[in-house]
């Protein structure tokens, strides 16, 4: 065979080799896609399949088990969307790795739902529909359904989207437009639903203003002092010190009060004698940190991994114990009415109904939740250990003030609050401290004229937030509602004409 033959042979085999090279590699990727959705319905059917040991003698056992996929499809969308906020600032400030914040995060998820979950929990949302004006248990069964998989399906998009949004306000508004539906306007208990319009608002701004005020702080009085070093073995300790103590409030205030029955001042006392051990702890660990590094911001960062890890544990542990009721909530209902009692307003969680909805939400986490990880984290504005350290801090003395003036608030609407809040701080700080330098400047006529209307031309037009993500989050927080509530009204009326 000529050379040229046998070199235009050659090139046909690579060329063959090369496509099924990236066939074999695209089928690769492919199967790995796969792999979640493919374990996410063997866990829908495993919780169906876990109902029917309990209900498969009764005449709705089908009812029971569709709820029950339903409740499972609801709980991995929340560990999907709702635990980036938990984890997100940690990630993105390296204080800990994707797989290791997962893994914990998962483990803390499912701790804080079996162990400080509760043994009842409020139905329809606490109170959003009154129940009473149900005509029948079957139609108070088939309203929750909707409610639960119309809540679901919005969570489930704005995942896909790439929005945080609270799965409460999903859930609150899947009731009401399932309740609606079914009712009439007249089931709505519309100063519960005003109260939660009202968080809307003062989540955010609230969650922003402090994670703020304490950013400002540290820059003030570590990052911009001569001797940062002196300054962190001072100020520092102090700071894992309150959070510490805002973290013990928190954890009682979100799930081991319900078990213990703590009052507030109670609650102060115990979080305050926290705060001090604690204080009397991380002042020989700060010290220890800080030994022979240089005075640096670098140096700073080191001693801020350990508390943000510990937030992240603690901020999950205490969402298992609290928000899990948002996948099972439903479901509880629709068990204890189906068992003839679906006019309660507090009806008790079967062991089997909270193992769906924890191990759902860590299941959704660890399959599905790195992506919004990565947006709360790094991708609305950067992240360092200081920052993400305000962001957490943030939440949980957010939740501490609401909860005082008995104000219902979103964890998620607090943290991507705090988040925008802390990168729009830095672009108004940065902004102002590049001015002052240039009008501070002993030439400060020469630098104006030659690079000066040139830095304040930059101070102006740099951005530390993506406004891109701001616009498509709050676009999402303020159609919630809304869209679940539609949704749920639609497939309620599917529900009861083909149910």
């Amino acid at each position: 065979m000529p050379i040229s033959d046998q070199a235009s042979v050659k090139a046909t085999l690579d060329k063959d080799l090369d496509k099924l090279t990236s066939v074999e590699e695209a089928t690769s990727l492919l199967a790995k896609t796969l792999v979640g959705p493919g374990l996410a319905l063997l866990f829908l059917g495993f919780s169906a399949a876990l109902s029917g040991l309990f209900f498969v003698d009764q005449p709705d056992w089908l009812l029971v088990a569709a709820a029950s996929a339903i409740g499972g499809y609801m709980a991995i969308n929340i560990g999907a969307n709702d635990i980036a906020n938990n984890v997100g600032p940690a990630v993105g400030a390296r204080a800990m790795t994707m797989m290791s914040a997962l893994v914990l995060a998962a483990i803390a998820e499912s701790a804080g739902a079996l162990i400080a979950g509760g043994s009842v929990v409020e139905t329809v949302a606490g109170g959003i529909v009154d129940p009473m004006i149900m005509t029948d248990h079957r139609t108070f069964a088939l309203a929750m359904m909707a409610a639960l998989l119309s809540s679901a399906l919005w969570i489930n998009f704005a995942t896909w989207v790439g929005a945080p949004i609270s799965t409460t306000h999903s859930v609150v508004g899947g009731v009401l437009g399932a309740g609606v539906s079914a009712a009439g306007l007249s089931v709505v208990n519309w100063p519960g639903v005003t109260a939660i319009a009202a968080s809307w608002v003062a989540s955010p701004f609230l969650g922003a203003l402090i994670a703020v005020l304490f950013l400002a702080f540290i820059k003030e009085n570590i990052i911009y002092r001569d001797d940062k070093l002196a300054a962190a073995r001072r100020w520092v300790p102090v700071l894992i010190a309150v959070m510490a103590g805002a973290f013990a409030f928190y954890l009682m205030l979100k799930g081991v009060h319900h078990g213990f029955g703590l009052e507030f001042p109670m609650m102060f006392a115990v979080s305050f004698a926290v705060a001090v051990a604690v204080f009397l702890l991380a002042r020989p660990y700060v010290a220890s940190r800080l030994q022979g590094l240089d005075n640096s911001n670098r140096s700073l960062r080191q001693v801020f991994h350990l508390p943000l890890i510990l937030s992240a544990v603690l901020l999950s542990f205490a969402h298992g114990a609290n928000d899990v009721a948002n996948a099972v909530g439903p479901l509880a209902a629709i068990v204890r009415s189906v068992e003839g009692d679906f006019l309660s307003i507090v009806v008790p969680i079967p062991i089997w109904v909270m193992v769906i909805g924890a191990f759902g939400i860590s299941f959704g986490l660890l399959f599905f939740g790195p992506k919004l990880v990565r947006m709360v984290g790094g991708e609305i504005t950067k992240l360092n250990p200081m920052r993400a350290f305000c962001v957490a801090l943030s939440a949980a003395i957010t939740v501490i003030i609401a909860s005082w003036f008995g104000l219902p608030v979103s964890s998620t609407h607090i943290v991507v609050g705090a988040v925008f809040g802390v990168g729009l701080f830095r672009e108004w700080y940065n902004g102002r401290r590049r001015l002052r330098a240039v009008s501070e400047s002993p030439s400060h006529s020469d630098v104006r004229s030659d690079f000066g209307d040139k830095s304040v031309i930059e101070a102006k037009r740099r951005k530390l937030v993506r406004r891109a993500h701001l616009t498509t989050i709050l676009a999402a927080w303020v159609v919630t509602v809304p869209v679940s509530a539609l949704l749920a009204g639609v497939l309620y009326r599917l529900f009861a004409a083909f149910g």
